[in-house]
């Protein structure tokens, strides 16, 4: 599929056309006043760059690795429940667009097709991201499917006791299918304990998604936790949270290198993936982002999406001083007054209108 794209700008617009209203709500907005939202956005907004000068850049590096799998920028895709509501292929889509940028995906236990399906439909390394639904028998024959089908890891998500009060998707009446009879009474009995049988059961390298605090932070690696998944699921959950990029460097410092640390929370620009990179994190997952470029042209729009964010990130790390991630420090940051008022749109200034509600 021929596109021609040239910012994720135009992605995003393309998006808006495409999706119906209740869907477009589902993706772009957030929970209650949407602060932990915005808040994301402002905490990235609210650091500058510091560059040198007069390095050689002629060679950028933008490649890194994440449990071992070679990634082609520091970037993968967030696990997101009901793809087949953005596009008709689902995670297949997503599976198909990261073998072909090379990168890793996060396949969520709740979108469609299978796990099975998703995990045949491209070469590249998947990590399989559970939402607890049932009990442990539940989980031992879920489980025995996800590694019969060769996932990497396995990513438990645990910000999602309840489901958070999402007023754009109340007031069109709507559920996404993933929301539709979903066990939230097993999600909400989550303990550490539930933890511990889980990573025994899947024997995978583990993922913990939705860690807030340095406190759950250091808990988690005295649990084995090999990965921390800095993230407040995009402000959708807990409203008047802090901005994830607030939390990251209290995390790098309480983990202090005992397991990885993944982020996600607002990134749509190169420049974000480096400032998360800066403040420690190995990699970012995307979300929003991700799905506005398949709601604007599925599989091939994912792919646009990582083709334009790894343009900025080359460029910002040349303008930088820089050749490759392991250079940057928090050094090339400092905090500043974000310019405007932040909003869902606020890093696109040329979006007609401001917004696209």
């Amino acid at each position: 599929m021929a596109i021609d794209f040239v910012t994720n700008q135009e992605i995003i617009m393309a998006a808006r056309q495409n999706l119906p209203q209740n869907v477009w709500h589902y993706l772009t907005g957030g929970a209650e006043s949407e602060t932990t939202m915005r808040r994301n956005r402002s905490g990235l907004d609210s650091l500058a760059f510091r560059p040198r000068v007069l390095v050689d850049v002629s060679n950028v590096d933008a490649t890194t690795t994440f449990l071992g799998s070679q990634l082609r920028i520091p970037v993968m895709l967030a696990p997101i429940g009901s793809l087949q509501s953005i596009t008709p292929e689902g995670g297949v889509a997503v599976a198909k667009a990261a073998e072909g940028f090379g990168t890793v995906n996060f396949v969520s236990s709740v979108t469609q097709p299978s796990l099975e399906e998703i995990a045949s439909a491209s070469r590249n390394p998947k990590i399989f991201q559970l939402y607890v639904q049932g009990d442990l028998n539940w989980l031992e024959n879920l489980l025995i499917r996800v590694k019969q089908s060769g996932y990497l890891a396995l990513c438990l998500t645990v910000d999602t006791a309840h489901y958070g009060h999402r007023e754009r998707q109340m007031m069109d009446r709507w559920l996404p299918p993933s929301r539709r009879g979903a066990g939230y009474e097993y999600r909400a009995g989550l303990t550490w304990e539930t933890l511990d049988a889980i990573k025994q059961i899947a024997g995978l390298p583990f993922i913990l998604k939705g860690v807030a605090t340095a406190e759950d932070a250091r808990i988690a690696v005295d649990h084995g936790v090999e990965t921390i998944y800095v993230s407040n699921h995009g402000g959708r959950q807990l409203d008047h949270g802090r901005a994830t990029i607030d939390i990251l460097p209290e995390i790098v410092d309480a983990v202090r290198g005992r397991a990885e640390i993944i982020f996600d929370g607002g990134i749509v620009r190169g420049g974000d993936v480096l400032k998360a990179s800066a403040l420690g994190a190995r990699a970012v997952a995307i979300g929003k982002l991700q799905g506005w470029g398949l709601a604007a042209a599925g599989q091939a729009g994912l792919v646009r999406v990582l083709e334009i964010l790894e343009s900025e990130i080359v460029t910002t790390m040349g303008l930088l001083g820089i050749t490759r991630l392991e250079q940057l420090t928090p050094a090339y940051l400092s905090k500043v007054q974000p310019l405007d008022p932040v909003h869902e749109m606020s890093a696109f200034p040329h979006m007609p209108g401001g917004r696209l509600l």
